[in-house]
């Protein structure tokens, strides 16, 4: 059993005396390794049938909470937003989830929109290596940087929201604080020491995770603006859909913050790869308002904002364009239309 599966039932073990044992089979037709959370989706699966199998009865809140924890399992220091959505989702509406606590609120999409998913087809492991768990690390020492410079206790703040919340200011303004603080050069190891006047055993025990112990270069400038500026970015997509998403020009400057996204995770992030690029331009050329990267990155899927009336188009150019050695096979479960959809559910 993958150990992201075990962590299910291992955490739920922990909250009752005991588990009854199981028989199961899963079936499935989320593509791996995609950007569309076939992790996630697996361990909800588990961690649902877990609980019904053993007669208890836990929230969605809660479902969602324990299986953000289990994807900690095989060393990923992921959060919880795939996990989250996987249980609140609801059919006719997107979410902005939100955590400590967790919390969906319902965003209304433009009418007029459908939004398309696209595969790179390009696989990543994120579980198999270490760029996952190097951008949250960034994150972290940028944030600890930051909370040092300001005052703080860096060495309890780790989390770029909590980093946030402490300075109380707009995230806007949080992207000047960057801006003044951090410097665009990459930090090396010794350096980020010598700010923190923290030695390096310290440094690796209390910032760094297993495997970025032996990392000695970190873009922190880059990725905490990614960062404040993406939560930016949805904060304004949301902002349009509450307000005007109907009106004249309202799918195009949502279409743009679209952009916008990829350009940040392709160039600030660095999450992206060659093909996944070359797939978001395709789209853009082929009709899309707007479109990026979906997922954790460096492959898997593209997700597009594409005019209703224009989606067929859409489709038959992008499969000219980069599936046209595909078979037809391939093709449907490569690039399709989508709506949003109920979570996850037990059917008796």
């Amino acid at each position: 059993m993958p150990l992201c599966i075990w962590g299910a039932p291992v955490y739920m073990g922990g909250m009752y005396d005991c588990l009854v044992g199981m028989q199961m089979m899963l079936d499935g037709i989320v593509p791996k390794s995609s950007g569309l959370s076939s992790s996630s989706a697996f361990v909800c699966c588990a961690a649902l049938a877990t609980m019904y199998a053993n007669g208890h009865s836990l929230t969605k809140l809660e479902l969602a909470d324990v299986c953000m924890r289990c994807e900690r399992y095989i060393g990923t220091q992921g959060g919880g937003m795939d996990q989250s959505i996987s249980f609140l989702a609801q059919a006719g509406t997107a979410k902005l989830i939100e955590f400590n606590p967790i919390k969906a609120t319902d965003v209304q999409l433009p009418d007029g929109a459908v939004f398309v998913v696209s595969n790179s087809r390009v696989e990543m492991q994120k579980a198999a290596t270490s760029h996952f768990n190097i951008r949250v690390v960034e994150c972290r020492l940028s944030c600890q940087i930051i909370a040092k410079s300001k005052g703080l206790d860096w060495m309890n703040i780790k989390k770029l929201g909590d980093l946030q919340t402490a300075l109380g200011v707009s995230l806007e303004g949080m992207l000047t604080i960057v801006k003044d603080v951090l410097h665009e050069k990459p930090y090396t190891k010794e350096e980020i020491c010598q700010i923190l006047n923290s030695t390096e055993d310290d440094l690796n025990q209390n910032s760094l995770s297993q495997n970025t112990i032996q990392v000695q270069s970190f873009k922190l400038y880059q990725r905490a603006t990614h960062v404040f500026g993406e939560a930016n970015r949805v904060q304004k997509f949301k902002s349009i859909c509450d307000g005007a998403r109907n009106t004249e020009g309202a799918d195009v400057k949502l279409g743009q913050l679209m952009n916008d996204s990829h350009i940040s995770c392709r160039d600030m992030y660095e999450c992206s790869c060659t093909d996944l690029d070359r797939l978001v331009d395709l789209c853009r050329q082929s009709g899309a308002l707007g479109s990026r990267l979906t997922g954790a990155g460096w492959g898997g899927c593209a997700v597009s904002m594409v005019p209703s009336n224009k989606v067929t188009d859409f489709i038959n150019n992008v499969t000219a364009k980069y599936y046209c050695n595909e078979s037809v096979a391939t093709v449907n479960e490569s690039l399709f239309a989508t709506a949003p959809g109920s979570g996850a559910a037990i059917y008796i």
